[in-house]
């Protein structure tokens, strides 16, 4: 039997509707979260949470389309099998997204 409870669903005052929900994301997605937050505040000129950024990503998408295309395929590292730390792996995909990572061109 599934325990799981459907989270609440509230109606906001500008008629939208709210649901909370509990998200499982690779690092290099929650990276590519925040550099989106990072453009909408920039846009906005003020701060933007992660939520806004994801609702606004949510919104701005074409009906129909996919958060990532099938084509393509998560990239596989073979250059340690050893476990890493939450915080290595989230140093290592901001690097990779801001083109700092070690072996990356960076101006090219």
């Amino acid at each position: 039997m599934n325990d799981r409870v459907t989270p609440p669903m509230i109606a906001t005052p500008d008629g939208e509707a709210e649901v909370a929900i509990v998200l499982r994301l690779p690092w290099e997605d929650v990276a590519a979260l925040g550099q989106e937050a990072g453009r909408l505040a920039a846009s906005m000129q003020r701060p933007v949470t992660l939520d806004e950024a994801a609702s606004h990503r949510l919104r701005s998408r074409q009906p129909g389309t996919h958060a990532r295309p099938q084509s393509a395929q998560p990239q596989v590292s073979t250059v340690s099998s050893l476990p890493r730390s939450p915080g290595e792996q989230a140093r290592q995909a901001i690097e990779k997204i801001n083109g700092t990572a070690p072996g990356t061109a960076q101006g090219a």
